[in-house]
């Protein structure tokens, strides 16, 4: 089960191309300035099974998805059953939005088993000071595209490039 504010089909603002956006309820980096700030409440929304999300997310067969909130990482195993679910039924690449580091989830074995079956993760918190509104897919300047594979392989981050397919 995922505790799922909405689910917005179609958007482009979260990844290139069309996307389904998973964004969750539940995060505790309260970070000032946030966009979300209705996302924080982890009680908010309401429950999903993984097979509830997959209908809508196999009915749009060309938009990828992006999973966003709230952190998933709050609920860091529903969000890595459904993206196994993802990889196992769809060819559709996986973006995920969270406040924290990528050096800080390969530390935590529950955080770290989501970085396994995603693509790219906008990492770090929202840093209000740091906004830059001509930054793609993201809001402050030190939050960065991380390429996982990638990164996972080097065992360092390895930064993503939206002029580059994923």
């Amino acid at each position: 089960m995922i505790q799922v504010l909405d689910i917005i089909e179609d958007t482009m603002v979260d990844g290139p191309g069309f996307r389904t956006s998973i964004y969750c309820a539940g995060c505790y980096h309260e970070c000032p300035g946030c966009h979300n700030p209705q996302s924080w409440n982890p009680g908010g929304g309401h429950p999903m099974t993984t097979d509830e999300v997959m209908k809508i997310i196999v009915a749009d067969p060309y938009a990828n998805v992006t999973f966003s909130g709230g952190d998933p990482l709050y609920q860091a195993e529903g969000f890595t059953e459904l993206a196994r679910a993802i990889r196992s039924q769809t060819q559709k690449t996986i973006w995920c939005y969270t406040g924290f580091t990528f050096e800080a989830i390969v530390k935590i074995p529950r955080y770290r088993q989501l970085l396994d079956e995603i693509d790219v993760l906008v990492d770090g918190p929202f840093v209000k000071s740091l906004r830059d509104e001509d930054l793609l897919f993201r809001g402050s300047s030190n939050q960065r595209l991380v390429d996982v594979p990638a990164s996972l392989a080097k065992g360092e981050v390895v930064e993503f490039h939206p002029d580059v397919e994923v």
